[in-house]
């Protein structure tokens, strides 16, 4: 299993929010949008990216989009989320 985080910010943004914090995972950067744009988290009356956890398969298709991300309570609801979506526990 692999996760990530995608943001609209630059590459040495990202690099340092990510040292920050200490993160230990990517953060894929998306500067002119058209990635977030083609994932519809960046769309008329919305320039900046919504806060949504894409929860992608082996086989690469989408099995489930969470458009409701408390940001407080996301890790836990990451973890239920993928027992429930029968992904294997590492």
């Amino acid at each position: 299993m692999a996760y990530f985080a995608a943001s609209a910010d630059t590459p040495e943004t990202n690099k340092k929010f990510a040292e920050s914090l200490k993160l230990d995972f990517p953060i894929l950067s998306d500067p002119s949008k058209k990635v977030a744009e083609a994932y519809g988290v960046v769309h008329e009356g919305r320039p900046l990216p919504e806060r949504w956890t894409f929860y992608v398969g082996q086989d690469g298709l989408v099995k489930l989009v969470d458009r409701k991300v408390n940001a407080k309570e996301h890790g836990k609801d990451v973890a239920k989320q993928l027992e429930a979506l029968g992904f294997p526990k590492k």
